[in-house]
């Protein structure tokens, strides 16, 4: 007999509570019918100053199917927290999963404006990524150059070694779900590689607690300026005054209110 699956998620905090977090999601999504253009990334409303989408467009997904593969997929690279003897565990799962949601995302529109600029590809203007896989396909990299010895088990039934996981998978995934996002699962190869390699390194609890506030503040403030959330307490106004930016806070009748200044040059806005 195995062993009991409350013991695996001792074992497993992080990737259990993530776990825990996209599903909760996808039952939200389904439940409200929201579709992928409610959550999900592209370079037109990245554009537009919905920053917020990288973050949301991660731990969203819309099919079952793509839940589940990348749920299984998560769930098996858990044991990079019980790796702290190699360098990896508990605080660097948290750190780098952190880099990879951002940097991931952040790739994708960049490969995305390289596609529309350069090659005129305007197909990929509203083309939208949403889903983990971009973190999953990361932690497989990561983990095949860190413990090249190591297995991914899929769905229980397919055990694959994680030093061919990365590209197996990219071409798995292609096959069995036709709308995989190809340029999303390379983002997260390449930001694997660049972390695995050293490249992108010196996470530790001080920048990931600074990265997360940029990244809640950052959210916040493109989620007010492109009206798809109402924070009531943030006021964001433009000026004639050609000074430095700045942000101040202001009393006001319901407390206190967050206030900007922003430069009224053409096409630059501060969010």
């Amino acid at each position: 007999m195995g062993r009991p699956l409350v013991f695996e998620i001792l074992e497993k905090p992080v990737t259990s509570c993530f776990i825990g977090l996209c599903s909760a999601i996808w039952f939200y999504i389904q439940k409200n019918n929201i579709g992928y253009s409610h959550v999900g990334l592209s370079y037109e409303t990245a554009v537009a100053g919905h920053h917020w989408r990288i973050i949301t467009s991660a731990f969203s997904h819309i099919s079952i199917l793509h839940l589940v593969f990348n749920m299984s997929a998560l769930w098996s690279l858990g044991v990079v927290e019980d790796l702290g003897s190699i360098g990896l565990g508990l605080q660097y799962y948290l750190h780098y999963t952190l880099v990879l949601v951002v940097l991931s995302g952040v790739l994708v529109l960049g490969i995305y404006h390289v596609l529309i600029q350069k090659f005129k590809l305007e197909y990929f203007r509203r083309v939208t990524a949403v889903g983990y896989s971009c973190v999953v396909f990361g932690w497989m990299t990561i983990l095949s150059v860190k413990q090249p010895t190591s297995k991914l088990n899929l769905f229980g039934l397919l055990s694959l070694p994680i030093s061919f996981a990365p590209f197996e998978s990219l071409i798995f995934t292609s096959i069995i779900v036709p709308q995989a996002s190809f340029i999303g699962h390379l983002s997260g190869i390449i930001v694997g590689y660049a972390i695995a390699w050293g490249l992108i390194h010196g996470m530790n609890n001080y920048w990931a607690v600074s990265m997360l506030g940029w990244i809640v503040l950052v959210s916040a403030f493109s989620l007010k300026k492109s009206g798809a959330y109402d924070f009531s307490f943030l006021e964001i106004e433009s000026v004639t005054d050609s000074s430095l930016p700045s942000v101040r806070f202001i009393a006001s009748g319901n407390g206190r209110t967050l206030q900007m200044s922003a430069l009224p040059a053409a096409g630059v806005e501060i969010v």
